[in-house]
């Protein structure tokens, strides 16, 4: 993936954690499950397996009126 990085997993991490500290919102782990489909089913990683993490732009607050996205 061209727009993505390289993560090393620490004992303990998981997809959510991960999805929180790279995006501040644990409930875009989907970004990072697709871009690692074979550890989709993980659900606490062990130490040293390298994961990509996808960049991904924020998004516009939708609470936002429309002339402040």
């Amino acid at each position: 993936m061209a727009n993505s990085i390289t993560y090393t997993t620490v004992q303990g991490d998981t997809f959510d954690m991960l999805s929180y500290r790279a995006y501040g919102d644990e409930f875009k782990a989907h970004y990072i499950i697709q871009a690692n489909p074979n550890y989709a089913n993980v659900l606490v990683f062990s130490q040293g397996i390298e994961l990509t993490i996808p960049i991904i732009s924020k998004e516009a607050a939708s609470t936002l009126p429309p002339w402040k996205r």
